[in-house]
């Protein structure tokens, strides 16, 4: 990370070294600080299946911490990913560098500039948020305390853990413990959420600006105008362009391939977690609708989660514009001025632009903005049915 355009990857590459995922990693650092994450997950996996335990499968109990029992699963399945998946991971980040070798205009460099600085503030206002909203979930736990000073009564407020779950000791008397814990395992199940979602970011963005630079070169193909003056290419030279133009389509098109492949599965796994925690919570929302603070914290949780919904189907509504601009872009350059070998590889990328690169869950749900709309009545009807029960 010692090269000039590193530092537009510095969120992904700070949050994804700390939770163990970045592929340039030492072995044994990248095996203690994953290992790191996953016990922190463990640790809360453990009260929470204690918690469903003395439920005894009543649903309102059951529904009180099946949306974070879910969440800590997610950790579980991204940390997953990115193991199984380590060598196309690491031939995905080289491609983020090799590519700013390969920029041979200014203009193209500020392309790439500007998607990258995208996603990183993208990746920032995002983990920023997070953090927030975990860190209020978690402090909310603090109201009894808060009140009986501010408001005493004649009596001490009843403790409740900081989230539903059971430790197998008297939460009163180890409040302060439980507490701690819980900030610091959380701290860490964030880092490791983060750091799946901002690599994802990373990469798409950076997907979507290799198309941009090939489209951009492409409309320059044939002539370069500069102050008036135009200079037309010679036949061999223009092969060579459209030579480069197809191999690096190609290469853009394959790591839009890859990042299908590595996500695909788990994003399927993640969509239906993500439906049935939102709906869960929503039923949580109207159970707790005499308590200001709860209330608030589960409204936080249902924002998050329609928030990574909206980035995941942005990201792959992006994706998709991308991939299919490349016609128009070929179709507005003057590619009637080249040979006619070089007209038929340009016919070849035209074809392969009718059909858009795509990020989906499992083949079957295509990550769009139309789709975001649909997971949301999909949770609704989902929370409609799980109300009818109570």
């Amino acid at each position: 990370m010692d090269l000039p355009y590193s530092r537009y990857y510095s969120t992904a590459y700070k949050l994804s070294s700390i939770a163990g995922i970045w592929p340039y990693l030492k072995p044994k650092t990248k095996l203690f600080r994953l290992s790191l994450v996953l016990v922190a997950t463990v640790t809360v996996l453990i009260p929470q299946v204690a918690y469903q335990y003395m439920c005894k499968l009543g649903l309102k109990c059951t529904a009180q911490n099946l949306a974070l029992f879910i969440v800590s699963i997610l950790v579980v399945i991204m940390m997953y990913t990115f193991q199984s998946n380590a060598r196309i991971i690491k031939t995905l980040t080289e491609h983020l560098f090799i590519d700013w070798e390969e920029l041979k205009d200014p203009e193209e460099y500020n392309i790439m500039k500007s998607y990258a600085e995208n996603s990183n503030r993208f990746s920032l206002l995002y983990t920023i948020y997070c953090f927030l909203t975990t860190y209020l979930f978690i402090l909310m736990s603090l109201e009894p305390f808060i009140l009986d000073i501010i408001l005493p009564l004649n009596e001490s407020r009843p403790i409740l853990p900081p989230y539903p779950s059971y430790y197998f000791v008297d939460t009163e008397e180890y409040f302060f413990q439980i507490f701690l814990h819980t900030i610091m395992v959380w701290t860490f199940i964030v880092i490791g959420i983060q750091a799946h979602d901002c690599m994802f970011i990373t990469y798409v963005e950076h997907i979507c600006s290799s198309f941009a630079v090939v489209g951009y070169r492409f409309e320059h193909l044939v002539s370069n105008e500069t102050i008036g003056i135009k200079n037309i290419c010679s036949d061999d030279e223009c092969c060579k362009r459209v030579a480069w133009f197809v191999d690096k389509h190609q290469k853009t098109l394959e790591m839009a391939q890859l990042v299908e492949d590595i996500f695909s599965i788990p994003y399927i796994m993640q969509l239906l977690m993500a439906t049935i925690g939102m709906s869960i919570t929503l039923l949580q929302i109207t159970q707790y609708n005499d308590n200001g603070l709860e209330t608030l914290k589960y409204v936080a949780y249902v924002v998050i989660q329609l928030i990574h919904l909206f980035i995941l189907n942005f990201k792959g509504q992006q994706l998709m514009d991308h991939s299919l601009q490349m016609r128009d872009r070929i179709y507005n350059s003057s590619w009637y001025n080249v040979s006619t070998k070089s007209r038929e590889l340009v016919m070849m990328v035209m074809m392969k632009s009718l059909r858009p690169s795509f990020i989906s869950a499992g083949k079957i749900y295509i990550f769009s903005l139309k789709s975001f709309i649909t997971v949301v009545q999909a949770s609704m009807s989902y929370f409609a049915m799980l109300s009818s029960f109570q």
